[in-house]
């Protein structure tokens, strides 16, 4: 397990990096992003000049960059609080976030549970309105959604939303945290 778990927002000198994760079959797989230098900026600039809601998150482990985390309210972006409102309640101040380990030979250990564990306790101090953390997975990426399992969300329904690849079908399974003074 690591020991020290930190991130920090995205800057344009990571971009090559991103790019470079972007590429490998375990995240591209369910990340279907333009990875060219062109697409990463395109995608990933808006954020670091403060022009996006939402927060792109570089995690390292032990120091070392390991994973990416997204992190946004669901009611910034309204064809995302529709698509997942018609599914599930998302109540005001909802968070979402999205993630990925980079390294393929690090998945499966438990390194992703434990970052979700650590933005999720982090969420509830930087989001201090969040009264849930509700996470989209498209059904058929199993480990991304047992890991949220395992990080405490619980399953709250299912629902068809736009996959992030078009080689997906649509049915999504939706999980759900709800902040710890709100489960007493």
């Amino acid at each position: 397990m690591p020991e020290a778990i930190a991130w920090r927002p995205i800057v344009e000198a990571d971009f090559a990096l991103l790019s470079d994760w972007l590429t490998r079959p375990h995240v591209h797989r369910y990340w279907n992003h333009d990875f060219t230098p062109e697409g990463v900026s395109r995608d990933f600039g808006p954020g670091t000049r403060g022009e996006e809601a939402g927060e792109d998150l570089l995690v390292s482990v032990d120091g070392v960059p390991e994973a990416l985390v997204q992190r946004s309210r669901i009611e910034d972006y309204a064809e995302d609080f529709s698509e997942l409102g018609a599914i599930v309640d998302v109540p005001a101040g909802a968070v979402t976030i999205d993630y990925f380990v980079a390294d393929p030979a690090h998945t499966g250990r438990g390194l992703g549970t434990a970052v979700i564990r650590a933005i999720v306790a982090d969420t509830w101090s930087s989001y201090p309105d969040c009264p849930a953390i509700i996470v989209p997975v498209v059904a058929g990426n199993t480990a991304s959604w047992r890991a949220l399992e395992r990080a405490g969300f619980r399953r709250v329904g299912e629902g068809d939303m736009e996959p992030e690849n078009p080689i997906d079908p649509p049915l999504h399974v939706i999980s759900r945290i709800v902040r710890p003074e709100a489960r007493a």
